[in-house]
């Protein structure tokens, strides 16, 4: 099969021709891609950035955030058969660890990662996963529709899904960067909160695409966006900011929108946050780091998908262009999600 392989760091990957995974286990499944999401952190992982936290052996298939069909089932699967169309949660949890116990998959002491751990990804024709990850669709979806869900989609609800609580009608959300997480972020704000949403981002083009997905303010980050959103919040800031960029100086911006007993929810990453202690105590501030998010996260965004309330704004490649996919990303070219098509 055709697969997308980063040989070494710091170079473009190669589209290979390798075998086709196979089953190993009793709970394996193997997935026919039908569509696979190139995220941000793809370009993070061909820059070596995830080299040390998952040490995979190179080359291997990069890729996770997938979709499709199965194409084969381990003796001991019962939630899924051959031909359903599925959607993937990226990190499959053993179920068994205290963590899984308490519904926090993406803290498993067991789990893998296919596309940054040392298992192979979802860039490719076929993927080999367990049937923990899946989650049954309609059969009339494309899976190239929703696969960028199972990784951009669900971090994105999982921190507005924490955020509820705090987004009552009245309040302010700010959401900073409106590519493949934010655009997401803002449909899901608008589906599930009562909050004003207010959208900042450099480019128009995201930003006229976030007018129509419902926000309801935004702005050009400028130089003057802090005091912009300020002059839209009577001086106080966001009484929750997701900021999905994080690096650049952006991730200081983000803090400088927060309002007193406001909150930070950090999705992207690359910079640093530093912020004076009298900045917490004084301002009664937090800092919410997140990392994707649950299975019952993606089973609860695909009913908001299957019902049109979030919808993926995406550009799609064929598999042999992956190479001119992540250039898009990496350059701003692509509004939504890039995905690609085997």
């Amino acid at each position: 099969m055709k697969a997308v392989r980063v040989h070494e760091y710091h170079s473009d990957p190669k589209i290979d021709d390798i075998p086709e995974p196979e089953l190993q286990g009793p709970l394996d499944v193997i997935v026919k891609i039908g569509g696979a999401g190139v995220c941000r952190t793809d370009l993070h992982i061909i820059n070596g950035d995830w080299a040390e936290a998952q040490n995979p052996t190179l080359p291997y298939v990069i890729g996770h955030e997938n979709a499709g069909w199965i194409e084969a089932v381990g003796d001991g699967v019962t939630n899924v058969a051959v031909g359903d169309t599925v959607i993937l949660h990226p990190q499959p949890s053993c179920g068994l660890c205290l963590a899984c116990r308490r519904g926090r998959d993406m803290q498993c002491e067991n789990a893998f990662f296919p596309g940054l751990s040392n298992n192979d990804g979802g860039m490719a024709e076929y993927l080999r996963t367990t049937a923990r990850a899946c989650i049954k669709l309609d059969p009339n979806t494309n899976p190239a529709d929703v696969a960028a869900l199972a990784d951009a989609g669900i971090t994105a609800y999982h921190a507005v899904r924490k955020a509820v609580p705090d987004l009552y009608p009245g309040t302010t959300a700010v959401v900073q960067g409106a590519g493949g997480l934010g655009h997401i972020a803002i449909q899901t704000l608008a589906a599930i909160t009562g909050t004003r949403i207010v959208v900042v981002d450099k480019n128009p083009d995201a930003l006229a695409l976030a007018k129509q997905i419902g926000a309801d303010e935004t702005v050009q980050a400028d130089g003057n966006h802090v005091d912009a959103v300020k002059d839209l919040t009577n001086g106080r800031g966001g009484d929750v900011v997701f900021d999905f960029v994080a690096e650049q100086g952006a991730e200081l911006d983000a803090w400088q929108m927060t309002a007193p007993a406001g909150s930070q929810y950090i999705l992207g990453y690359g910079g640093e946050f530093k912020a004076p202690t009298l900045d917490f105590v004084g301002g009664e501030k937090n800092v919410i780091g997140n990392i994707v998010g649950t299975y019952a996260d993606l089973t609860e965004l695909m009913v908001l998908a299957q019902a049109g309330k979030v919808t993926l704004h995406t550009k799609q490649y064929p598999l042999d262009a992956a190479l001119d996919a992540l250039h898009d990303l990496d350059a701003g070219r692509v509004r939504g999600r890039a995905i690609l098509v085997p």
